[in-house]
């Protein structure tokens, strides 16, 4: 028997409560490769799958956590032996099939990726499924053209989970970081990541009737989305680019064309979830080489199992700042 935080649903209310209880190796799904979990973190969709509607969960009960990193036990697949170091994000693991908030997860080989050299565990899950989608964007924004030298680029909601290893990934790699923070406490963090021009939220989350404005941002990292990327995609350089990521601020996008016609602005639509192995691969590596490793540090928020319940109802919040690690053996 081992620990795990499980979702469970009451049938006549609807209403759902998660826990820490005991549960059994013939309880977790089917899958190819049994992996001792280690460390998992909190993400968005972690606070939707734990929280008072249930969120993403289709079926109880369940074990949420999208994330984790730990040591293969167990493979029929002869890409992992026993001993291997793993990663898991995406692949809706901690939604669709149980995820990584438990001692030990079961799934298919496809879905892991072995540890990157560089990295131990607890650093891996630090930077999570949101420091992979950091550094997508970050990828991304580059193969459209971006260099250091072109101009400050904009990170939305910079002192969140992406925006946090985004901002450190581009301040180490030599551009200049702006960030947009509507909690002006973390401005000392956001410095100490090596943000340089702090933007308050108020300054870019409302729309204006104009579809231009000055040329600013060189590229953007845009985990908000709504009005706030309209605003932003209006302020872009010429044929710089936007890496949206996210949709705190809503799924709508009140704008025009005029962005993408006058100024050949690019919207890159960033995709954690279903990213090919080779790429999985290559955002990997980059992580290990190019986030500092004592920023990452920095970010770090400990937590347990049951801590859980509260960190989920915090994130959906806008509460958590930085990167949660949950120790799933503390």
């Amino acid at each position: 028997m081992f620990n795990a935080l499980v979702v469970n649903r009451d049938e006549e209310s609807k209403k759902t409560s998660a826990a820490v209880e005991q549960i059994s190796l013939d309880q977790l799904p089917d899958g190819e490769v049994t992996v001792a979990v280690e460390y998992s973190t909190v993400n968005y969709k972690d606070g939707l799958c734990i929280g008072p509607g249930g969120g993403l969960v289709r079926k109880y009960p369940h074990v949420p956590g999208i994330d984790f990193a730990g040591t293969v036990e167990t493979s029929s697949d002869d890409r992992y032996k026993p001993g291997d170091k793993v990663v898991s994000t995406g692949w809706r693991v901690g939604e669709a099939h149980w995820g990584g908030y438990s001692q030990k997860a079961n799934v298919k080989a496809d879905w892991l990726v072995p540890l990157p050299e560089g990295l131990d565990c607890r650093q891996a899950m630090a930077v999570g499924t949101a420091g992979f989608t950091a550094m997508l964007a970050v990828m991304a924004l580059e193969d459209h053209g971006l260099e250091p030298g072109h101009g400050p680029v904009l990170v939305t909601g910079a002192a969140g989970g992406v925006g946090s290893v985004a901002s450190a990934i581009l301040a180490n790699l030599g551009y200049e970081v702006a960030g947009v923070t509507g909690r002006p406490e973390t401005a000392e963090y956001l410095t100490s990541l090596g943000v340089s021009q702090i933007v308050a939220r108020e300054d870019l989350n409302e729309t204006v009737k104009r579809p231009l404005e000055a040329e600013s941002w060189a590229g953007c990292v845009d985990a908000v989305g709504g009005a706030m990327l309209a605003r932003v995609l209006g302020q872009m350089k010429y044929g710089a680019s936007v890496a949206a990521v996210g949709l705190a601020g809503g799924a709508g996008l009140p704008t025009t064309v005029i962005p993408f016609l006058l100024r050949g602005v690019n919207l890159l639509g960033i995709d954690s979830v279903m990213q090919p192995y080779d790429n999985r691969l290559r955002a990997w590596t980059r992580i290990a080489a190019d986030l500092p490793m004592d920023k990452l540090e920095a970010m770090i928020q400990p937590a347990r199992l049951s801590d859980l319940p509260k960190l989920g109802a915090d994130i959906l919040n806008g509460q958590i700042k930085g990167r949660v690690v949950v120790d799933v053996n503390a």
